[in-house]
């Protein structure tokens, strides 16, 4: 049995794609998902499947698509790449508030992109990850999944250091 951490990318943000995490794990339990759970309303799963991740990130688009009529893009990780993908991370923890990953729903070539007044912020791109470190707040910063979608071309969703370690200790206990 394989855990996955999946994430969707924009539900329950500015009162936009209301997603009740109840529905939503009620509609995954009915595709046969096991130990499903949810951390806060954005949009953060843990469930456990025999299905590959392409089948997983394919039953869960169409499901949400089928039963709330959102197309949201899903982003999905084993535990084994989430823990990666916190021990990469290149730039001070030392202030969680401004320490964010953003989740690209494939990997690209690319290490950087252009994006003017992004100030003292940094990123890093590795493979299917940016790194984010926001001096300047997230809420100023103009590394946004909008900007990061549009330089690279696929889908991003971004969780900060917090959501990120919670998510990878809840993973660990299903393990």
């Amino acid at each position: 049995m394989n855990t996955y951490i999946v994430l969707l990318r924009g539900v329950n943000v500015s009162g936009k794609n209301k997603l009740p995490m109840k529905d939503l794990r009620i509609v995954l339990e009915k595709l046969n998902y096991s130990n499903v759970s949810t951390y806060i309303q954005s949009g953060n799963i843990l469930l456990q499947s025999n299905e590959s991740k392409e089948e997983v990130i394919n039953k869960i688009h169409n499901a949400i698509k089928t039963e709330f009529n959102f197309e949201i893009p899903v982003i999905i990780r084993t535990p084994e790449e989430w823990k990666k993908t916190i021990d990469n991370y290149p730039f001070s923890t030392e202030n969680d508030k401004i320490v964010a990953f953003s989740f690209l729903d494939s990997p690209v070539s690319q290490n950087e992109i252009e994006v003017k007044g992004i100030n003292e912020d940094k990123y890093q791109i590795s493979n299917d990850i940016v790194y984010l470190y926001c001096p300047s707040g997230f809420g100023k910063t103009k590394l946004t999944n909008n900007t990061i979608e549009k330089k690279l071309k696929v889908s991003a969703t971004t969780r900060n250091l917090k959501t990120t370690l919670k998510l990878w200790e809840l993973s660990k206990e299903l393990n």
